[in-house]
């Protein structure tokens, strides 16, 4: 007898979560919702929404009642919060590794421990600890938590950069500064079963630190390639993860492979994989995290994805497009300058 498909819970209502919800409706796997943004597009797409803040056990309650497995959009959700949610549903993939993640400190610590590289790097917890560093400068100071899309980012070229009045009220990465020649991302989905769909490395372009364009196939030597999906899937293994991840890579003028972040998640430079393969980044996780089959996962098209931000999405949605061209319209209520539309 064949069980009734799992009810899946998505925390977070951005267009990831949207996403998301639609490839899991082509599973005929429902969705619930729970976001903190009463206007989140994703409710647009999944089968039930819930408005609330993440702190509301009454509605936290209400949701977990409605659904069988949960997984998230975003990694920035409390851990504790997970964490006590997890105490009577699955939360897919685990909310331990968004400890890791979630900190750059830790999330560096733990990469560098692999044997994998990333730029130099050192704690910062004072104007002191930058000096004791200025083998570091020019750098880039990263707020150890939060951040994303250049947020919490301060450039620092020397130490004639230091305010006195500065205020440390939490941890902080400083980071060396390289001569970037190119930033490539590879998405991978693990199953439960310890086997992996690696997708092929995608080259992404970022316009002031905002994910602008990403393509297949990136413009990298066999070597770079297989380098980057072996490490990704090192990283993955490690965390015992299950689900689909993004590693972002940095490479350097001299062809260094340097990890950037650990993206627990579906990512936007996955998006491609809509069009671009035979199931998606979105499709695998959805059947990663119900534990569905795994199918052969192949490419049956070069791509190239465009974020359209803030008010470029007045001119697309006015726009005829080709037949190779597909519009992906978030339907996001308020168009923000550099919002991802």
């Amino acid at each position: 007898m064949l069980e009734d498909p799992p009810v899946l819970g998505i925390i977070g209502g951005g267009q990831l979560g949207s996403m998301l919800s639609v490839a899991a409706d082509k599973l005929k796997i429902k969705t619930i919702v729970l976001s903190d943004d009463k206007d989140a597009p994703a409710q647009k797409f999944c089968n039930k929404f819930i408005y609330s803040q993440y702190n509301n056990q009454n509605n936290i309650n209400k949701f977990l009642d409605l659904v069988d497995k949960i997984t998230f959009e975003f990694e920035n959700i409390p851990y504790d919060i997970l964490e006590s949610i997890e105490k009577f549903k699955p939360v897919i993939p685990n909310p331990k590794i968004n400890q890791i993640v979630q900190n750059r400190y830790k999330e560096k610590s733990f990469i560098n421990k692999l044997g994998i590289q990333t730029t130099r790097w050192s704690l910062v917890k004072s104007n002191e600890d930058i000096k004791k560093n200025e083998n570091l400068l020019p750098g880039i100071l990263k707020t150890c938590t939060l951040g994303y899309d250049g947020k919490g980012q301060f450039v620092i070229n020397s130490l004639k950069d230091l305010k006195k009045d500065w205020c440390f009220t939490s941890e902080y990465i400083l980071e060396k500064k390289i001569t970037l020649k190119q930033e490539i991302s590879v998405i991978v989905t693990r199953f439960k079963n310890g086997k992996s769909i690696i997708y092929e490395p995608i080259e992404n372009e970022h316009e002031h630190q905002i994910l602008k364009k990403s393509q297949i196939p990136a413009n990298i030597n066999l070597k770079l390639f297989k380098e980057s999906q072996k490490k990704a899937k090192l990283i993955a293994n490690e965390l015992n993860y299950i689900g689909t991840m993004c590693v972002e890579y940095f490479i350097d003028e001299q062809e260094n492979l340097l990890v950037n972040e650990i993206a627990p998640r579906v990512h936007n430079s996955g998006h491609l994989t809509i069009n671009a393969f035979n199931i998606s980044q979105f499709e695998n996780h959805i059947r990663a995290v119900c534990n569905l089959e795994m199918l052969p996962t192949n490419k049956v098209s070069n791509a190239t994805m465009i974020n359209i931000l803030g008010r470029e999405i007045k001119d697309y949605r006015n726009r005829s497009f080709q037949e190779d061209e597909f519009f992906f319209d978030y339907l996001k209520k308020e168009i923000k300058d550099k919002r991802k539309m």
